[in-house]
């Protein structure tokens, strides 16, 4: 009987392989396994947070249904905003809050670029919108006149489709180009959900194009539209300088004053996680920034806008005395 020959070397490239091969099948999200002694507690906090986000954002996509003295286009963005909170928080959270109760964190490749390209799609939507919110305060404040023709009905519909549509053939496009990269090693992201930092260190080869667009994108979707956020409330606080009433200087910071607190949590985080240089050393600070552009800034939204708007509150009072009386 004649022996067979096995090649020691392509015997050990097929085990590569066939790793390399369940890599690519599964990633493990470890979340926050550093610290297990918090599981339950970090369960129990962000089951909360939650629903606060939903319960807040649901209550402020009511009121400025059903009140009339809310039907502006102000409250019509906030309304939009409101929903999309509760779209971006929804793509991560239920997802961290499963890690976290079976302690697991297994994550199918596709649903790990599903997920990606969601919250990267409504955090681009994010960006726009709040650039659309501040615009609204421009005209309403710096051309209060011509405020009702320039912002009509049309117009606040289809400036919020262009926030909703603009960015999801670009964040398409870089996540395909993300998971088409070769992974080996260790198939452990260093994350609660699947994000663009922590994935490139697992990618093999050459990955400067990638991290190249990550900037550019962070630049497109971030640093532009704070720009533009930045100059219209230049002219906006400008005009309100102006104004003869100090009642009238205090309303309009009022209104502003609750967009410009969102504005700075979200694009704040967010900025500093996706244009600081790439290190290992700021793992840790990159899951405590993620927390704030993901989860605090959806919770606070319905808080900031509901507990320094006296119309908002005006509108929440009205309801629930309408629903006591039921």
């Amino acid at each position: 009987m004649q022996s067979r020959n096995v090649n020691p070397q392509r015997e050990n490239n097929l085990k590569i392989t066939e790793t390399n091969l369940t890599i690519m099948i599964e990633f493990v999200l470890l979340g926050f396994a550093d610290i297990p002694q918090f599981h339950w507690f970090l369960f129990g906090v962000f089951l909360v947070i939650y629903l606060i986000i939903l319960l807040g954002n649901g209550i402020i996509i009511l009121i400025t249904k059903v009140d009339a003295t809310l039907q502006t286009p102000m409250y019509f963005f906030l309304s939009i905003f409101s929903f999309l909170e509760i779209c971006y928080v929804s793509v991560t959270l239920p997802r961290m809050l499963m890690d976290i109760w079976t302690q697991k964190g297994k994550i199918s490749v596709f649903t790990c670029a599903t997920q990606m390209c969601f919250f990267l799609m409504l955090a681009g939507t994010e960006c726009f919108l709040l650039a659309v919110m501040a615009y609204d305060r421009y005209v309403a404040i710096c051309n209060p006149l011509h405020y009702p023709l320039v912002m009509n009905p049309k117009v606040c519909v289809q400036l919020v489709v262009a926030s909703w549509i603009s960015g999801a053939p670009v964040q398409i496009g870089n996540t395909y180009q993300i998971f088409s990269l070769p992974f080996c090693g260790s198939n452990q992201i260093n994350h609660f959900f699947c994000d663009i930092p922590p994935l490139l260190k697992l990618a093999c080869g050459d990955i400067f194009y990638n991290e190249m667009m990550v900037y550019i994108l962070a630049v497109l979707f971030l640093t532009l539209p704070f720009m533009l956020i930045l100059g219209f409330y230049t002219r906006i606080i400008s005009n309100i300088l102006k104004l003869p009433s100090k009642t009238g200087q205090t309303k309009a910071f009022s209104t502003c004053s609750s967009h410009i607190i969102v504005v700075l949590l979200f694009y704040g985080s967010a900025a500093v996680t996706y244009l600081k240089p790439k290190s290992n050393q700021y793992e840790g600070i990159d899951k405590l920034l993620s927390l704030f552009y993901t989860i605090l800034t959806p919770m606070f939204n319905p808080m900031v806008y509901s507990l320094r708007n006296k119309d908002v509150r005006k509108a929440i009072r009205k309801f629930l005395h309408k629903l006591s009386a039921l």
